[in-house]
């Protein structure tokens, strides 16, 4: 009885994330509107009941979602670039290849697709979104930018809007290969848009050394 016991705690323990797992993929397959507690409760292995003492409402999974599934990404990236001691072109080479294959893992481009487009009805997913998802990206990469033009590596500029002329490209490739492509538009390849894109926009923000 007692060998037992260590393992009921840990499945105890282990609830939430089950939680955010499944409803990761219901929220991905269904959207907010439709996805229903039920599905989430069953895909986790849970009743409806048990999943309720964990999250009193719908909109309390898809923060914890966010916070489980999609923050812990966006914080790895933060780590990454702290750590660099790249030149700034170097970073932007690995990055946007990186990020783009975290798109590709996860289904992270239908939950996008889920915020953009059931945000006017439920205005709590583009706040959580921004908050912890955007806000944190963008951030990341305007601090790396002004750190680069201090050590003048890249033009002056508007950091902020650097950086979104950095992530554009990569968010219109998310919500083509989810709303277009499902219905026969081409494929597209999000790490060939990030390693090709990463070379555009480099040559028009990179200050170039000066030759002799």
């Amino acid at each position: 009885m007692m060998a037992e016991e260590p393992r009921w705690r840990r499945r105890k323990e282990d609830r939430p994330g089950d939680i955010c797992a499944a409803a990761l993929q219901v929220f991905a397959e269904k959207g907010f509107a439709g996805a229903r507690i039920e599905e989430i409760a069953r895909r986790a292995g849970l009743s409806k009941g048990t999943l309720y003492l964990y999250f009193p409402t719908k909109e309390a999974v898809f923060r914890a979602v966010v916070r489980d599934a999609v923050a812990p990404n966006i914080e790895v990236i933060r780590q990454t670039v702290l750590a660099s001691d790249q030149p700034f072109d170097e970073l932007v080479r690995m990055l946007l290849p990186r990020v783009a294959e975290i798109i590709t893992a996860v289904p992270l481009g239908a939950v996008l697709k889920m915020v953009v487009g059931e945000s006017r009805n439920f205005p709590e997913l583009a706040k959580v979104w921004h908050d912890d998802v955007v806000l944190k990206a963008v951030t990341i990469l305007s601090d790396a930018i002004e750190n680069a033009q201090d050590r003048g590596e890249v033009r002056p500029g508007d950091s902020r809007i650097h950086a979104f002329s950095l992530v554009g490209p990569m968010l219109l490739g998310v919500l083509w290969r989810e709303t277009f492509t499902p219905v026969g538009a081409a494929e597209i390849d999000l790490p060939a848009i990030a390693r090709q894109h990463a070379e555009t926009v480099l040559g028009g923000l990179s200050i170039a050394e000066k030759a002799g």
